[in-house]
């Protein structure tokens, strides 16, 4: 017994807590980076035209916006891991965790909203004909940010750095990591898996509508389908990995509080950080979404498209001559 109470001990002091300084860095960096260009763009084309926001589109400005506020938080996180100390103090500590839960549980819910419209345009137009007013698209994100706020906001009060003041716990100190768990299945339900299976339920129906149906315009199909690949992608990519082992991770650590240890808690915690990485691309990802859905950002896209070529044109012709 002794041996085997050694050997689980050994397996506990051997976590790579060291893993999250050097992957998280580099991988936050060319989140803020590329997120901000992205979102920045994007949500410029769509405040150019303003007065002709569409039902869609005031999901698609939600979900920018929402992406925009955290990525603002990344280079403090960038900091934090590369000095190896949280030098903000617990308030701002607080602050970067809860707008990054906003950030991800919000882009959840607007991708739910853009799919519900989306079905509901294409498989039952008769029925919403006039009822799909950006009035009610207003309101409905309005629902989702105070939804979303709300359930995000019990995690503020979970303790997030040591005694020494020196972390910031994206979770929780190892004191309350029993209650912080409950909270973070209950939070998963309702956050993530409700809102998947709404989402990848409305497109799966909406392409068998699609490839069912003759007189179907062939650019809406494949807008559709592009679409589809984009949220599988955001999927099992960013969401899924996340909280899986978010909560796998939080059950080692509950199981190491009773002093049990086991040899997978490292690779546990080592592919919870990867997939806190993963999960931030969603920022970075997410104006391919904006891309498929909003005619305003695709003529734009367009243009620019036309004026690239345009110059590599001319810079062809001249060196030709």
């Amino acid at each position: 017994t002794s041996s085997s109470n050694s050997s689980m001990n050994k397996s506990c002091t051997g976590i790579n807590f060291n893993f999250q300084r050097q992957f998280l860095p580099p991988v936050y960096s060319c989140v803020f980076i590329v997120g901000l260009l992205a979102n920045g763009w994007a949500l410029k084309c769509l405040l150019q035209n303003w007065k002709k926001l569409g039902c869609v589109n005031v999901f698609v400005l939600n979900l920018g916006l929402a992406d925009i506020l955290y990525l603002l938080t990344l280079p403090f996180l960038m900091v934090y891991y590369i000095k190896d100390e949280w030098i903000f103090g617990q308030t701002a500590c607080k602050i970067t965790r809860f707008l990054f839960s906003v950030n991800l549980y919000c882009s959840l819910g607007f991708l739910t909203c853009i799919s519900v419209y989306r079905y509901l345009a294409i498989v039952h137009p008769m029925r919403v004909h006039g009822r799909m007013t950006v009035t009610r698209s207003v309101a409905i994100s309005a629902f989702v940010w105070t939804l979303v706020i709300v359930q995000s906001f019990p995690g503020v009060f979970f303790l997030k750095t040591n005694a020494n003041k020196s972390g910031c716990f994206d979770t929780t100190v190892t004191e309350y990591v029993e209650d912080y768990m409950r909270y973070s299945l209950g939070w998963t339900f309702t956050g993530f898996v409700i809102p998947s299976v709404i989402t990848l339920g409305c497109y799966g129906h909406i392409i068998v509508v699609l490839c069912r149906k003759n007189n179907v315009d062939k650019v809406l199909k494949g807008k559709t389908l592009k679409l589809m690949i984009v949220l599988i992608v955001l999927f099992s990519v960013c969401y899924i990995p996340y909280h899986v082992f978010k909560n796998l991770n939080l059950w080692s650590r509950v199981l190491r509080k009773q002093d049990k240890c086991f040899g997978w808690f490292n690779g546990v915690y080592i592919t919870h950080q990867m997939s806190r990485g993963l999960v931030s691309l969603n920022s970075a990802l997410n104006p391919l979404v904006y891309l498929f859905v909003s005619e305003d950002i695709a003529v734009q896209i367009r243009k620019l498209h036309d004026g690239l070529r345009q110059i590599s044109t001319c810079l062809f012709t001249n060196n030709q001559n």
